[in-house]
This record gives C-alpha cells, structure tokens and sequence, in this order.
C-alpha cells in the first residue's frame, strides 16, 4: 500500500477543511502554538515509514503521556494498580471532579486527569528518582535520546492548575494519594510537558502494535495479555468524552493531548501520529482526527474489520 500518495490525497481533502479548531489558551504555554500546523507520520511492523508534513517539529504531547506513564506504573505494580484506578469510559470531560467525589475518590479511568495523577503518586512510591527513570523509559521506546521534559511548559501549567489540585486533594482525602500533593503533582505537570515529534510520537507507541516489543531492540516491554489491556483502554477512553466518536468514525485504539497531538496504532501492521493544534469542543485535535478517519477509510485498516470506501462517509 503507498501510504505516502494516501498521505498527499489526504492532506488535499483537507486543503478546504473548515474546522480547524482552537489552540489551547487556558495553559499559558501552549496558546503560542501555530493552528496551522499539520504533520502525519506512520511506521510499519516491518519498520518502513511514511511522512507528511511538519513531523520533525516537537510539540507538547500532554495527556499522551498519560499512556507511557500507565505502561511504566502497571509494569511496576501489575493488577493491583487497577485497586486504586478503574478502566471504565468516563463520559465526561477530563477534568471532572463531579464523577470523581461520587466515586469516593477512584478515578474512572488512568486516562482522565485524576487517573493519571494517581498514576504519578504510584511512580512516586516506586522509583527512586521519578523524573529520570521515566524520561529514559520514553527516550529507549522512542530511539530519541534527546527527548525532555519542557520546564517553561511545566511551569505554565503549574501556575494555572488549579483544578488538579482539586483532584488531588479530593483523593487524598479518600486515602487514594500516598505521597505529598506537591511532589506528585509536579511530576504529573512534567509528564504531559514532554516535547517529541510525530516521528519520536509513532516510533514510542509501536511497542503497542507489536504485542508488547520494542522493535528498536526488541525488549519486552508487556506481555501480550498486557498490551490489550493497554490498548482495550486507548480504544474506550483514550478521548475522553469523545472515546466513542473516535472509535466509530477511525476504529483505533489511541490516545490525543491538548497539544495538538494523537497517536493511534493498529495491532500488528503500524503505529501513526498525527499534529495539528487546533482543537474541538471536546479538547481533541479538529484536523488531526478527520486525517484518522481519512485514513483508516482509504487504507480500510480499523480493528473493527474492513471499512468500504465512499465518496462521502454513510454517516455524514
């Protein structure tokens, strides 16, 4: 299949493309992002990769890094993290605190804000220097010794986070926190400031695709039963509240951040990324998720089996 000539009659459908979003606004840090901005890039099981676009740029991956730190936590304390965190589609926005006080202090999910901070608090508990050790983790999957954590971007969100520390404290009050609120939560705003490249994005998740291995050195990260439970919680929560649009319009299982970014892999063929900063009402890339519709249309790749090509989606 020529993913590049796919690419090019992509990007040419969205020459016109109208929704392009909004960038967000409400972390400081990122409203300086350019909204017209767009890359596309895919690598195979076999390792050929195709590109498009702006995929050498870095970019804030935000919640991306809320699966990458999910993967470090269960590969450190396997089936007892799910005591403390559920795997069940929220349906609400990602920083809810209603569902969360109703909940009595058990996130829904590790994908929302309030999972993912009990995911830190757990990295807190189990490694002796958290920053490090998880920046190596992210460096080794994705190949890119030069990945890091962006201090100016932590910062922003530091000083605007005023709903994390809601949740936060919420949990603690439940006893689902450990560790102090400061230090957990500084390790959570360094998380979703890490900068990467549709390029870096793509190679990281890969693992994901190929039953658990790093292709890059073919380590195991998960075993195979661990990585569908990975991707079985991209697939329904990886959105948000826009878990199930996602699913029905691209059929992957993946994961987007306020940054502009999505990443999504199809087990045992590839892993795609895709950046553009422009986001819709639910707090996901705008363009980025009408390239994945695109695409998995054309190439009639999704996990729900093949995909008929139209002219115009059924549904539109």
């Amino acid at each position: 299949m020529n993913y590049k000539e796919i690419f090019e009659q992509i990007s040419k459908e969205l020459r016109d493309f109208d929704e392009i979003g909004q960038v967000a606004t409400y972390i400081p840090a990122l409203a300086k992002a350019n909204p017209n901005k767009f890359g596309m890039y895919l690598v195979t099981e076999e390792g050929h990769e195709y590109d498009h676009g702006d995929i050498h740029e870095n970019f804030s991956i935000q919640s991306i890094s809320k699966v990458l730190s999910l993967v470090y936590a269960f590969k450190l304390v396997g089936t007892d993290l799910w005591r403390r965190v559920g795997v069940e589609p929220s349906g609400s926005p990602f920083n809810s605190l209603v569902q969360l006080e109703y909940e009595q202090g058990i996130p829904r999910n590790p994908l929302i804000n309030a999972g993912a901070i009990v995911v830190c608090d757990i990295l807190v508990s189990q490694l002796k220097n958290p920053y490090h050790d998880f920046i190596e983790f992210v460096r080794k999957l994705s190949g890119n010794p030069s990945i890091d954590y962006c201090k100016e971007t932590a910062q922003s969100e530091k000083e605007c986070g005023f709903k994390n520390n809601a949740h936060i404290n919420l949990m603690k009050s439940y006893g689902n926190i450990e560790n102090d609120v400061d230090e957990v939560l500084d390790l959570y705003f360094h998380l979703c400031s890490i900068e990467m490249s549709c390029k870096d994005l793509a190679q990281t998740f890969m693992f994901l695709a190929r039953s658990g291995k790093n292709p890059l050195n073919n380590e195991r990260i998960l075993t195979a039963q661990e990585t569908k439970r990975i991707n079985a919680i991209m697939l329904l929560c990886g959105f948000y509240d826009e878990a199930g649009e996602f699913a029905f319009k691209v059929g992957l299982p993946g994961k987007s951040g306020v940054g502009g970014g999505i990443v999504a892999i199809y087990p045992d063929q590839y892993s795609i990324a895709v950046w553009s900063p422009g986001l819709n009402s639910k707090g996901n890339s705008s363009k980025g998720i009408k390239a994945l519709e695109l695409f998995t249309t054309i190439t009639q790749s999704n996990v729900f089996g093949p995909t008929p090509l139209f002219d115009e989606l059924e549904y539109e």
